[in-house]
């Protein structure tokens, strides 16, 4: 479970949690691969303290429980370096499997066709899934991990310890049967190495946009996620107060 200490709000009726951005907003979607995907709008929604719009979905099945939270986050980029952003938001998507899953799926994605004027690319690098849209007046950035830093997040327990060992077939580029696909467009879909019952994996995604004449990559630097980190910065933030618990 996201942030079980944090107290919540329920929110009623739920709606599909997205993150506004200047090209529309990015949604997500969930396939556990025993049916279909999951439903926009979750099982439940929360709200968690705080004056940002903090947001916890959660979608119940008798294979898994997932959740999505959506938050802003603070990169920490040194303003002696890198140039300030207009905005960065962040999501942790956990899955908590109940039988054995072969071949999850998450994805982030943007409308499409993008706005006029507008262009995207793949702009990933190393331990770094990303892409870019650009138009006259602005850059974002949206990125998550990549196979590598999947392995990574295994070593740092944010994904089954297991999965440390599929490093070598990232180097030998050898894997087929997971992994992330750049979609050819404003989107990416994670798939991921199977999950026994128990197994709980966190993939983050973070979203940052800037002014286009800022050439200082701010945006690049600023989407390189650990879902810890989130958790974290989110976990510091919450007031004291009375709430709802999960």
């Amino acid at each position: 479970m996201l942030l079980p200490a944090v107290p919540r709000i329920r929110l009623r009726p739920p709606f599909r949690p997205t993150v506004d951005t200047p090209f529309g907003p990015l949604a997500f979607e969930t396939d556990l691969g025993d049916a279909a995907l999951l439903p926009a709008r979750p099982d439940e929604l929360f709200t968690l303290p705080g004056p940002d719009g903090r947001l916890i979905a959660r979608w119940t099945r008798p294979s898994a429980r997932v959740e999505l939270l959506l938050t802003a986050y603070d990169p920490e980029l040194d303003p002696g370096t890198w140039g300030p952003l207009t905005d960065c938001r962040a999501a942790v998507w956990r899955i908590d499997a109940r039988v054995p899953l072969r071949r999850v799926r998450f994805s982030a994605s943007l409308p499409t066709p993008l706005p006029a004027g507008a262009d995207s690319g793949w702009d990933g690098g190393q331990a770094l899934a990303a892409f870019t849209v650009e138009d006259e007046r602005t850059r974002l950035t949206v990125g998550g991990h990549d196979e590598e830093a999947i392995c990574g997040a295994a070593a740092a327990r944010e994904a089954p310890r297991r999965w440390t060992a599929l490093l070598d077939e990232v180097y030998a580029r050898s894997f087929t049967t997971w992994g992330v696909d750049a979609g050819g467009g404003p989107d990416m879909t994670w798939t991921l190495p199977p999950l026994e019952p128990g197994d709980h994996c966190e993939l983050p995604v973070v979203a940052a946009w800037a002014p286009v004449e800022d050439d200082t990559a701010n945006t690049w630097y600023a989407v390189m996620p650990s879902s810890t980190v989130v958790l974290r910065q989110v976990a510091a933030t919450v007031p004291n107060g009375p709430a709802q618990r999960p």
